[in-house]
């Protein structure tokens, strides 16, 4: 093949590369999952495009990131007054530093000491909602989000005081540095639930 002819080839192949491109991205665009979580897995035997776990600086093409997060935006845990006998355990006091999802939860739950009998009210309940810091403390005190209907505004305080009271007993909690990076500014949602047998309290 002669020079002039060679040239020609690598302009032509040239060309077709860049009618090409536009396309492809394109394609990409209109193919990438732009739902947040989606759990789109990438592999390099796929036929078209996906949603990756990081963006390159060399990609073509607008890129949205996959951010697996191992847990859910809200955290619900009950704490009972008296939890069942095949519950105990899950009220033990881990002996090293908080971990898991389970650790942070029976760390929480040992934490409770629920009010005297005298000044209790059977049944009641009470959920506040609070976000730990990284270093397990907590950003900002506790905010109530639901009482037992009709408890009365004094009921009321004397649950809030000793919920207050028994978090600050345990904190801040010890987590490691996995468990607090991931749960850092995420919100926790407490449900204390009074269930010990209170004669003549449940009307308090």
């Amino acid at each position: 093949m002669s020079y002039p002819e060679s040239l020609m080839l690598r302009v032509v192949v040239l060309l077709l590369l860049m009618v090409a491109a536009p396309v492809t991205a394109d394609a990409r665009r209109q193919q990438i999952n732009p739902v947040p979580f989606a759990h789109t897995p990438c592999s390099v035997l796929d036929e078209g495009p996906c949603t990756p776990s990081f963006c390159s600086v060399y990609g073509p093409w607008p890129c949205i990131p996959e951010m697996n997060y191992p847990y859910g935006q809200n955290l619900q845990v009950t704490i009972e007054s008296r939890p069942a006998k095949d519950q105990e355990s899950k009220y033990q006091k881990p002996d090293h530093d908080l971990d898991t999802i389970a650790d942070l939860f029976a760390a929480l739950r040992s934490c409770w000491t629920p009010p005297p009998e005298d000044s209790a009210r059977a049944g009641m309940q009470m959920t506040v909602r609070f976000s730990f810091k990284r270093t397990g403390e907590m950003i900002a005190p506790p905010r109530v989000t639901f009482v037992t209907s009709g408890a009365p505004a004094d009921t009321r305080a004397t649950y809030l005081k000793t919920i207050n009271a028994s978090l600050d007993a345990c904190l801040p909690l010890k987590f490691t540095k996995g468990l607090g990076g991931a749960l850092a500014g995420r919100p926790i949602a407490i449900r204390y639930v009074d269930n010990r047998d209170l004669k003549n309290t449940s009307e308090r």
